[in-house]
């Protein structure tokens, strides 16, 4: 017969910093006692305040935005609430409720800029109005802040930058702005536009925009003030726009090469495409099926689609298995490289910018666009472009040369920037305490190097 166990009251569930008795370990007592009075569980978030130092993102983003609060009522600098909330999405806590819960952490406060022994950090409405507050012109100049942190992260001109753009459904479940319903996934949702330096991950910008297949004209406004951008700063490199089918549109290849960006682009099949190779895709087949093993043939010639301006060079890739034969076109303006380099090398190379989509709104929740006006829906993408970059970056400098220098943002979410501190606070000290076995040590430890060596410079 079993006992019924009364449900808790109120006040019962509210545990005191008190002894409390778990289940025994064989003859051990467990014990747990609710009585340490500074400990965070997010001691990594010291290593987010160095690499937002380091690239400087966030000051970009507090220039782009235009503060016009009453300063005798300012309890929060715009930097600390950029601070605050890009470095909690680093770790995790992607809605401003969690503001609430994180604001007395003492990690969180240094990261953000203030002592461990100041006021609180902003609470939840507070940062919920900066997101409702910021206006058309900011969201601009935040655009251009992105991309001029971009173009900042070469030490010197690069020999070439890749595009690579793809828009991303956004799921909306409310009355959000230019939330449309989208046959092929079946909801309503917002595309926005993630570009990405495909050779590098380094994030370029996010554009927030409607649920639908993106026009002509969307794609030629993005690229102008990009390639603009780049080639003020970078007159001599080479830009190469990679993207699907989505982007293969005849306006677009006539942009592209009137302003000399190279391309590389998928193409749609259609039956003039189906002619041309038939004779391999039976040739093919027949090997299969004699052989029983999969083949794969490149073919190349040139094709001008009854929109088109002129004829363009067209790469076609083969693949017979016991499934078929699989056909698949790109379209592109490098007439001299080999057609599997150009496909294989080049073109599947875009493939990485779904792991950076991935990184980007998996990782650190940038789907999360529930805000009713889309102005604020962007600025929510910013602040989790912010995070991408800040992540990105602490990747390619505190990680470059150890086990994690290739790890998923997940991987340094988990064993890196989760780690548990306990806070001493003196007069003219914060020290955090940590595990003697600590993987973090090491980090910090590059850390304080180069903290110094930018304080001796």
């Amino acid at each position: 017969m079993t006992q019924d166990i009364a449900s808790p009251s109120t006040e019962s569930t509210i545990f005191q910093p008190e002894q409390l008795e778990l289940s025994r370990l064989g003859k051990t007592r467990v014990q747990v006692v609710f009585d340490e009075p500074e400990l965070s569980s997010d001691g990594g978030a010291l290593l987010i305040r160095e690499s937002a130092e380091l690239n400087g993102i966030i000051d970009g983003m507090c220039n782009a935005i235009e503060d016009d609060r009453d300063r005798a009522h300012v309890r929060h600098t715009l930097k600390e609430l950029l601070s605050q909330r890009v470095s909690q999405i680093c770790h995790g806590y992607e809605d401003a409720n969690d503001c609430n819960y994180l604001r007395n952490d003492s990690v969180f406060k240094v990261a953000s800029g203030r002592s461990a022994s100041d006021d609180p950090l902003s609470s939840q409405p507070t940062m919920t109005r900066l997101e409702n507050t910021v206006s058309l012109r900011d969201l601009i100049r935040l655009f251009y802040a992105f991309l001029d942190n971009f173009l900042d992260s070469y030490a010197s001109a690069p020999k070439s930058i890749v595009i690579d753009m793809d828009p991303t459904p956004n799921r909306v479940y409310g009355g959000q702005q230019l939330g449309l319903f989208n046959a092929h996934y079946d909801e309503y949702c917002l595309m926005p536009f993630h570009i990405y330096e495909g050779q590098t991950g380094r994030l370029i910008s996010t554009v927030i925009r409607p649920g639908k297949t993106p026009t002509d004209k969307e794609i030629i406004g993005l690229l102008r003030r990009i390639v603009k951008r780049i080639r003020h700063r970078f007159p001599k490199t080479m830009v190469i726009f990679r993207a699907d089918s989505h982007h293969t549109k005849p306006p677009v290849m006539n942009w592209l090469e009137h302003n000399n960006v190279r391309y590389i682009l998928g193409l749609g099949t259609n039956a003039v495409l189906k002619r041309e190779v038939q004779s391999l895709v039976e040739e093919l087949s027949k090997t299969q099926r004699d052989n029983w093993s999969k083949y794969r043939r490149f073919h190349t010639f040139y094709y001008q689609a009854g929109t088109w301006s002129k004829k363009r060079r067209i790469v076609a890739r083969l693949e017979a298995s016991s499934l078929g034969v699989d056909v698949r076109f790109i379209v592109t303006d490098f007439h001299n490289a080999g057609a599997k380099f150009l496909y294989d090398t080049v073109y599947c190379g875009r493939g990485n910018a779904e792991l950076m989509i991935k990184e980007h709104k998996c990782f650190l929740k940038s789907s999360r666009s529930s805000c009713t006006d889309i102005k604020a829906n962007q600025f929510r993408l910013f602040l989790h472009s912010a995070a991408y970059v800040i992540m990105h970056g602490m990747r390619e400098t505190l990680l470059q040369g150890t086990e994690w220098s290739k790890a998923t943002f997940q991987t340094i979410q988990l064993r890196l920037l989760k780690i548990a501190a306990r806070v001493e606070v003196g007069k003219t000290f914060v020290r955090f305490h940590m595990s003697i076995n600590s993987p973090v040590a090491a980090l910090f430890g590059r850390a304080a190097v180069i903290v110094k060596a930018m304080t001796v410079t």
